[in-house]
């Protein structure tokens, strides 16, 4: 009986608790729909935003080119001979008139001499048949002598007369075959290593190469223009001329020079200064472009400028006084072309398409899309989306110049690194104020 209680109150227990259950379920059902879910919008995010810098700058148009010597020369032998000797070292400069090869001049002064004597027979015929005619026609002038021996000998002084230019054209010829054997180089420059060694057969058949002598001091450099640019540099031109008041109907107007930079394939920015000293007659149908010319101070003897060089070209056009910079970390690019994020006075940010120009000390030339004033997120830009808002944090634009963020890494690096710009043992001023003093 005990055991039938015990089992009858488990039951009544378990059953108590399955209602409490079941009453706390729908009460709190009933709680939890009273209770209404809202939306709490996330913050905007953070970006950064500057003005874009406003100041002058020059307009280049910036092409590529190929250098090439201001002269050089090809020696070659221009008569035929063995090869007798080389007067140069390869690679070195050598001056306008410098001896540098010789070749055999028995024969060619052989040939010289046969035709000095070959014209002093013809000088010795000449001086006799004049005497005969000078002879022959005094004595028919007094009448004892007869007409035809006056005709004979003015003949005969004629046919010498012609055999004497005969022969200086002989001996003239020959004096050049012979200095043709002493060759020297014909303008101030570097010359190469010798193509024919000596002892070589040279100039038989055709002229044969020996070496070259380039000059390096000034160089050219040759680059095209399409038609567009050649419009504008034109516009230019005009310009510059009116400016200097070059009459250009004047054959011996100056030069309304157009400046022109160069750079290497090593170097920044654009060092050489040059300018532009020639352009072609027309433009080439066929490519649409026009063939210039620069010239540029090479001076020696390091010549930092050698034929056939790859060269970065700029020419400047014209001046802006205000124009519009930004990092180019602010510029985005899509099928749409290049554009900029901006942020209206209410944080909503603006995509503004946009036309780029030069660059100038890291900042990129905006020449259309841009007003100023506006703030051009420069940092966050993957944060950002049009029409969303955005919580600008503004800047200078002046900080993203190129030189302003190397001066800025140097100063990180001195801070982390104090020890590279701490003054050496015994310079700083407390030791600079101690003397030494002399020993005894």
């Amino acid at each position: 009986m005990a055991g039938n209680q015990k089992l009858r109150l488990r039951n009544l227990f378990l059953k108590f608790n399955w209602k409490i259950a079941v009453i706390l379920l729908a009460l709190g059902f009933i709680v939890a729909c009273e209770q209404k879910n809202t939306y709490v919008e996330p913050p905007p995010p953070k970006v950064t935003v500057a003005e874009p810098l406003q100041q002058a700058v020059i307009d280049y148009l910036e092409f590529t080119g190929n250098t090439r010597a201001f002269e050089e020369v090809e020696i070659r032998a221009r008569v035929s001979g063995f090869l007798h000797s080389m007067h140069f070292t390869a690679g070195t400069r050598v001056d306008m008139g410098d001896q540098l090869f010789v070749i055999d001049p028995r024969e060619y002064q052989a040939e010289f001499n046969a035709a000095t004597a070959e014209l002093n027979a013809a000088k010795a015929l000449q001086h006799r048949a004049k005497i005969e005619y000078d002879r022959a026609k005094r004595v028919f002038d007094k009448g004892a002598g007869r007409e035809t021996d006056v005709v004979k000998w003015r003949g005969e002084r004629d046919v010498a007369l012609a055999a004497i230019e005969r022969a200086k054209a002989n001996l003239e010829r020959a004096n050049l075959n012979l200095g043709y054997t002493q060759i020297t180089a014909p303008i101030s420059g570097r010359v190469s290593r010798n193509f024919v060694d000596v002892g070589n057969l040279v100039g038989e058949g055709e002229p044969t190469l020996l070496t070259t002598v380039t000059r390096y001091d000034p160089m050219y450099v040759y680059f095209n223009l399409n038609e567009y640019d050649l419009l504008r540099v034109q516009s230019m031109y005009r310009k510059r001329v009116q400016e200097k008041g070059i009459d250009t109907d004047k054959e011996s107007a100056v030069r309304a020079e157009i400046p022109l930079f160069l750079g290497l394939a090593n170097e920044q920015d654009y060092p050489h200064e040059g300018v532009v000293d020639f352009a072609e007659s027309g433009v080439d149908p066929a490519t649409g472009t026009i063939q210039l010319r620069g010239v540029f101070n090479n001076p020696g003897p390091a010549f930092v400028l050698l034929p056939g060089l790859f060269a970065r070209l700029r020419m400047p056009v014209d001046q802006r006084e205000n124009a519009l910079l930004v990092t180019e970390r602010a510029i985005g690019a899509d099928q749409g072309g290049n554009y900029l994020l901006t942020v209206s006075d209410d944080n909503a940010v603006e995509k503004k398409q946009i036309r780029m120009g030069q660059l100038v000390d890291g900042l990129r030339v905006i020449d259309e899309g841009l007003q100023p004033g506006e703030l051009v997120i420069v940092k966050g830009l993957q944060r950002a989306r049009p029409g969303a808002k955005v919580d600008p944090d503004k800047i200078d634009m002046k900080t993203l110049t190129a030189s302003a963020v190397k001066e800025a890494a140097e100063a990180k690096r001195d801070q982390a690194n104090p020890a590279a710009t701490a003054p050496a043992a015994g310079n700083d001023a407390t030791s600079a104020g101690k003397e030494e003093k002399p020993k005894e």
